[in-house]
């Protein structure tokens, strides 16, 4: 079961507890992993993080957050550093990360190396797009769930998102990064408008 509270931030609750750009979420400590995409404030909230973490949580995400995770109290041993295009073993788990970026914005740049996931979770393979353009290199993505960014202006808009998503035919596409800074209802409108109708569209902020 995953659930997505408000703009990028999910939370699976099953055999294992974990979080994706964990935002505005209250005091838990139930964290068994956490994945970060990037860190902008709205993705990288260290007030939630702390909420979550408990002593044996391990935190996945960019170098870029290696020094706020020791500040934040973590363990050496439970942060791990990933990059674009590379795929990694952790306890149970096998993911893959893939690439994140702006073609033609100055927000998310290539070089700084930011990430989406690949990985099953409870038997789905999911597809969590992190901050993003529609990029050429991740249509090939295989999964079932894929969950992309609909707002515009930072990221793909709607437009640009239904095509991506027609491109990667995954079974259920699940729109998000609207709402909060940037985007509206009316984009997640045009979104579902344009889906192939064999993809299921399964609207976030609302338990799944």
């Amino acid at each position: 079961m995953f659930e997505v509270n408000i703009q990028s931030s999910i939370k699976f609750d099953g055999y294992k507890v974990i979080y994706f750009d964990p935002i505005k979420r209250g005091k838990s400590s139930d964290a068994d992993y956490i994945f970060i995409t990037h860190p902008h404030y709205d993705h990288f909230d260290k007030e939630t993080i702390l909420n979550l973490k408990n002593r044996y949580t391990k935190i996945i995400g960019p170098e870029d957050i290696y020094d706020d995770c020791i500040e934040m109290g973590f363990a050496e041993e439970n942060i791990v550093t990933v990059k674009p295009n590379e795929t990694y073993d952790l306890d149970d788990m096998n993911f893959m990360c893939v690439p994140a970026y702006n073609m033609d914005k100055p927000y998310h740049l290539k070089e700084y190396n930011w990430v989406g996931y690949v990985m099953e979770i409870d038997g789905i393979i999911y597809y969590i797009a992190g901050d993003t353009d529609a990029l050429v290199e991740n249509e090939s993505i295989i999964c079932e769930v894929a969950m992309v960014p609909i707002g515009g202006t930072y990221t793909m808009n709607a437009e640009e998102a239904a095509k991506f998503i027609n491109k990667m035919k995954p079974k259920v596409v699940v729109p998000y990064h609207y709402g909060m800074v940037v985007g509206s209802d009316d984009d997640f409108k045009k979104f579902v408008s344009l889906v192939d109708s064999n993809i299921t569209v399964q609207k976030a902020y609302e338990e799944n």
